[in-house]
């Protein structure tokens, strides 16, 4: 699985050092050393994959995701960071990263986290194959080539959620989500009314759920709260399951429940 990948960086050493362990798998890498030359890199190259450090001359790190997530742009962004609070890393990800390493962390670590997170987003957005059409018959009339279908869309309520296009809406808008917010909700939507633990959405996002705390996963839920709900501090999709996880439910059905 071979990617572009922009790694901004300011120290040079560390820089070489994760330039080196990212090519050697293969990958295309591009390296800057700080957040608004990080910017325009990635407006003029589309990448698959940002490496972003937070301490950074000219913007920092969590300036350059808050951007790109302005932007609308929804390239991974694994962010590095020397800073171990959870306060702050949790930031990151409020913003939009996708997953953070504190320094100092494992070369090999870090490989592991790129491979996820590119294969994470592939699989959502790798298109549907296309079925060859039927060959022709002198004796009967050409029919229309059988296209494969796609992904079901997926339906709670007002809620649609479309694996293949990477695409949600509630009651017709269309919602932005990061890639780790769209893997949890697309996860729930599959499976409407069950119960997630946090470890079973930690393994939606990564894979690695050892590497990273549940409160990863309270935080793309609270993100995804405040775009699919009337009333995110009252939720009515997304509810919390106290002292176990997490559920999407229809709040229409909800309703005609309690009333029954």
């Amino acid at each position: 699985m071979c990617a572009n990948i922009v790694v901004a960086e300011d120290d040079a050493k560390q820089a070489e050092l994760v330039r080196r362990y990212l090519e050697h798998e293969g990958h295309t890498v591009t390296v800057v050393e700080d957040g608004r030359t990080a910017l325009e890199t990635v407006r003029q190259q589309e990448p698959d994959l940002v490496v972003l450090d937070v301490m950074m001359p000219g913007a920092d790190g969590l300036d350059v995701v808050r951007i790109l997530r302005a932007e609308r742009r929804e390239v991974p962004v694994l962010m590095l960071t020397a800073r171990s609070t959870e306060d702050d890393l949790l930031l990151g990800l409020d913003l939009g990263a996708d997953d953070y390493m504190t320094k100092p962390f494992s070369p090999r670590e870090l490989t592991a986290r790129v491979r996820t997170l590119l294969r994470r987003n592939r699989r959502g957005t790798d298109p549907a194959p296309v079925a060859a059409p039927a060959p022709a018959s002198t004796s009967a009339p050409v029919s229309e080539p059988e296209v494969a279908p796609e992904d079901e869309v997926l339906t709670v309520g007002a809620l649609r959620v479309d694996p293949s296009r990477h695409e949600v809406w509630v009651a017709g808008a269309p919602v932005e989500c990061t890639p780790g917010e769209f893997r949890i909700l697309a996860a729930m939507a599959a499976e409407p009314g069950r119960v997630f633990t946090r470890a079973r959405l930690l393994d939606e996002l990564h894979g690695f759920d050892k590497y990273i705390s549940g409160r990863t996963v309270d935080v793309h839920v609270m993100n995804l709260r405040k775009k699919i709900e009337r009333a995110p501090r009252r939720p009515a999709r997304l509810i919390t399951v106290f002292g176990v996880g997490y559920k999407l439910t229809d709040p229409a059905r909800n309703v005609r429940h309690a009333s029954s």
